[in-house]
């Protein structure tokens, strides 16, 4: 086997290879740090129901205390 220098065809090829291998391995990166901020932003939106629940069940609370007689409640406010 003898070594011949690789052509300008060759070269091309070869640069055009290591250009395309860096952006997929960029791609993948971004899609790695993507990824972890969907499942931050679903973990907060569950932090979030669950913390609204948690708050209308105590104003329902309230309001059953302040407004033992359904006859003292405000009416709705479209009245």
């Amino acid at each position: 086997m003898h070594d011949t220098p690789p052509t300008p065809r060759d070269q091309a090829l070869e640069e055009r290879l290591v250009e395309l291998e860096m952006r997929v391995s960029f791609q993948e990166q971004a899609l790695a740090e993507l990824s972890e901020a969907l499942a931050d932003a679903r973990m907060e939106g569950s932090r979030n129901a669950d913390l609204l629940r948690v708050l209308l069940e105590d104003l329902g609370k309230v309001r059953s205390a302040l407004y033992s007689d359904s006859g003292d409640e405000p009416p709705p406010p479209h009245y």
